[in-house]
């Protein structure tokens, strides 16, 4: 009797071994925890900061129209719009933009070379506008900047590998995903790396979309010219041959455990 059960036992323990057991419905869907109706709290808020290489839209106004025009790389007549800016006519230049250099800087009509990497656009708006005051050029100028070139790349178990262009500066991982397609069967959900450059360095950050932690994550908005890595999962012919490989080995121990047994109980 004790035999058979032993028997019994092993075999459906092969079987569950061999089928892999059954994986949980929350494997395979996105931020599985969170919970309908419940409130979760924002953290973070998110300021994009200026990277070497970047290209900024830079525009200078105030009251007197002709006194903004030195501070403007778009060519044309300067001319006061109804909401009391100065505007531009005429056909602007094809690269009416600032390059940030790789040290850093920019090179700003009157104000020469100005060190902005590092800033955030509020800080890099204050730092034109005090330098413009500083100069006694304009006294009270309105001073906007934007992202020219906002770019990520997608890559791995993605519908549609490449890079793409975010519209603003504002982009999250999730959009970021959306954008390429959504993921792919066999992308590993747990294990999404996002690939930044800070400074001089680089840094992954890795995140699970099943969890609602990733509202917390410093990848969950992309900063410029960051890579979002999906990995695949094992393919389904590795996993097979594990299988196959574990089945082996624990059928090779039962046969020799009831052949222990069938000679003690001779």
């Amino acid at each position: 009797m004790y035999f058979k059960k032993f028997l019994f036992s092993t075999l459906l323990g092969l079987m569950l071994l061999g089928s892999g057991g059954c994986k949980s419905q929350k494997d395979y869907l996105y931020l599985a925890d969170m919970t309908d109706g419940q409130g979760y709290a924002i953290t973070q808020r998110y300021q994009p900061v200026i990277q070497r290489d970047d290209r900024l839209d830079i525009s200078v106004s105030c009251k007197n129209p002709e006194l903004a025009v030195p501070f403007n790389v778009s060519p044309g007549t300067f001319k006061m719009t109804d909401l009391g800016k100065a505007g531009v006519s005429g056909t602007p230049v094809s690269n009416d933009y600032y390059r940030v250099d790789n040290d850093g800087d920019i090179n700003f009509p009157v104000l020469g070379k100005l060190y902005v990497a590092g800033l955030t656009i509020p800080e890099a708006t204050e730092l034109i506008r005090q330098k413009i005051i500083e100069g006694n050029y304009i006294k009270d100028p309105i001073v906007t900047i934007e992202f020219r070139n906002f770019r990520y790349t997608v890559l791995g178990a993605v519908s549609g590998n490449g890079t793409y262009s975010g519209n603003g500066d504002r982009v999250t991982l999730l959009e970021a995903i959306a954008q390429a397609g959504d993921l792919a069967p066999n992308a590993e959900l747990g294990k999404i790396a996002v690939i930044r450059e800070e400074g001089n360095t680089r840094r992954v950050y890795t995140v699970d979309i099943r969890n609602s932690d990733i509202f917390n994550s410093p990848a969950y908005y992309l900063a410029q010219n960051d890579i979002v890595y999906i990995r695949p999962k094992k393919p389904k012919s590795e996993e097979k041959a594990n299988a196959l490989q574990w089945l082996t080995v624990a059928l090779s121990l039962v046969t020799a455990t009831t052949s222990v047994i069938w000679v003690i109980r001779r």
